[in-house]
């Protein structure tokens, strides 16, 4: 994707500015993963703990061996299967590389995007020496992701240079799978279901519980997160069917499809809080394996 827009923004990033950039999942607020300055502006923009990482986006599997220093067999399985696309690998981290960006860990976490102005930023960033960019979800701390650029205008002030992709195709932020403990552990749902990832892994994908030790903290797993202003509240198809808002009430209705209501869930979130109601009641997602990352972004939603 030639584009002097591109070429403008990876000048920026590598001179230690922000850029909000969009990947299939959601929007990014991106820097220099290796520039300490840089990644303090992200946590300052955004109002994150310094110690909670940030994803840390690649050109290319090739960038893997710049920031990590191992990578057991099903991590490569993994990437090979998945990359470019929404999924993250969290692996140990070289010692001297990107210690803020990871937040303090021996870990860190990293991704390959699919969409093609992302890759084409991150490859006019490798030009320029940044190997990696940290890009944390392009909104306030804890707050509802931005699929769209709008979105991110609504968030920052003006002076934020954002790079305008369209609306992204997935909505919800990739999966997260640790592989640092010998086995993979799924961190975070996406929309790569459970048994996609474990085919791929070829050996069982176990959930953090199962394991006695801690895992690495990692973007989106907090409790609270992805949240309106307004509360939100998860409700039975029933309970729907009855449903009579009062003031400052309002239902939604989830899409027949998992794809459908990923795609549209944090723009539907965004635009019902824009009205000002005080609660957003929602119809609860199907049990089944396709609607897991729907289901996780919901449950933080309304914690």
């Amino acid at each position: 994707m030639a584009d002097s827009r591109i070429d403008s923004a990876a000048l920026a990033i590598s001179a230690g500015e922000l850029v909000a950039f969009p990947t299939e999942t959601v929007y990014g607020l991106g820097a220099d993963a290796c520039n300490d300055a840089a990644i303090a502006k992200i946590f300052a923009a955004k109002g994150r703990p310094s110690d909670h990482p940030l994803i840390v986006h690649v050109a290319n599997p090739s960038g893997v061996s710049y920031f990590a220093e191992s990578v057991p067999a099903f991590a490569h399985k993994l990437i090979a299967t998945f990359w470019p696309g929404p999924l993250t690998v969290i692996l140990p981290r070289r010692p001297s590389i990107a210690r803020a960006a990871a937040g303090g860990q021996d870990s860190i976490g990293l991704r390959c995007p699919s969409h093609p102005m992302a890759l084409s930023l991150l490859r006019a960033c490798e030009k320029l020496d940044v190997h990696g960019v940290a890009a944390p979800s392009a909104n306030r701390f804890g707050r509802v992701s931005p699929t769209s650029a709008a979105h991110v205008r609504d968030e920052f002030d003006t002076s934020l240079m954002i790079l305008d992709g369209g609306d992204c195709d997935v909505g919800i932020e990739s999966a997260i799978i640790d592989c640092t403990r010998g086995a993979p552990v799924l961190l975070r749902h996406g929309m790569l279901t459970f048994k996609e990832l474990e085919t791929a892994c070829g050996e069982p994908l176990l959930m953090p519980e199962a394991l006695s030790s801690n895992a690495p903290r990692a973007s989106g797993t907090l409790e609270s997160h992805y949240a309106p202003s307004a509360k939100v509240h998860i409700i039975s198809t029933q309970d729907a069917q009855k449903f009579q808002p009062a003031a400052g009430q309002v239902l939604y209705r989830l899409p027949a499809t998992a794809g459908q209501a990923a795609h549209e869930l944090f723009a539907k979130l965004r635009e019902l809080d824009q009205t000002g109601v005080t609660d957003i009641f929602v119809t609860r997602p199907p049990a089944d394996a396709a609607w897991a990352g729907v289901r996780d972004r919901l449950t933080r939603a309304s914690a």
